[in-house]
């Protein structure tokens, strides 16, 4: 019997288009619960990073921020920026988020390397829109965010709090630097 390499390409081609799907899936820590009546428009704007669990893209930085803006497909710039304490330098990087779902739940997905996307979750916000805490597709991905460099003790509180009991180990959080 005789294979035709191109239904082998083919089929190669459809393999990898599914694991690209399935890798752009966001999803949400278990008993975790994304903001429902979510207000892009609000959220846009900059974002200080006042914790988060520590990863390899984020390694050593402080004075990190993040700054949403919308793009022309009504997609979200995401520019993140942090000095890297090590190399003595500053460091950006640019992704793009989508929604999943409804633009009015705080689902997204987000991602920095071309089609693959990650979970982005708003899963606690205050009414005004200056605290919020964010988690990734699972419980190793998790931020405490302000638009200011610090934030209140109360909602530290109340974010740690809720964290711990979605099962993260908060004790695992770097604090970020904002001082200047």
């Amino acid at each position: 019997m005789k294979i035709n390499k191109g239904h082998i390409l083919l089929a190669g081609a459809g393999v990898a288009a599914v694991i690209v799907a399935f890798s752009s899936c966001a999803t949400l820590p278990k008993g975790a619960v994304a903001v429902d009546h979510f207000d892009k428009d609000r959220y846009l704007g900059t974002w200080y990073e006042i914790a988060r669990f520590d990863f390899r893209f984020e390694k050593n930085l402080d004075h990190v921020t993040a700054t949403y803006s919308l793009n022309d497909d009504k997609s979200i710039r995401v520019d993140n920026k942090g000095y890297d304490t090590v190399q003595k330098k500053w460091k950006e990087s640019i992704g793009k988020a989508k929604f999943v779902g409804s633009d009015y739940e705080g689902r997204l997905k987000v991602s920095f390397f071309g089609p693959f996307y990650a979970g982005y979750n708003v899963i606690a916000i205050d009414k005004d829109y200056k605290y919020a805490m964010v988690a990734g597709n699972n419980l190793k991905y998790l931020w405490l965010l302000s638009r200011e460099p610090t934030m209140p003790a109360t909602y530290i509180t109340r974010y740690l709090k809720q964290a711990k009991n979605l099962g993260y180990d908060v004790s695992k959080l770097v604090w970020t630097n904002q001082a200047r």
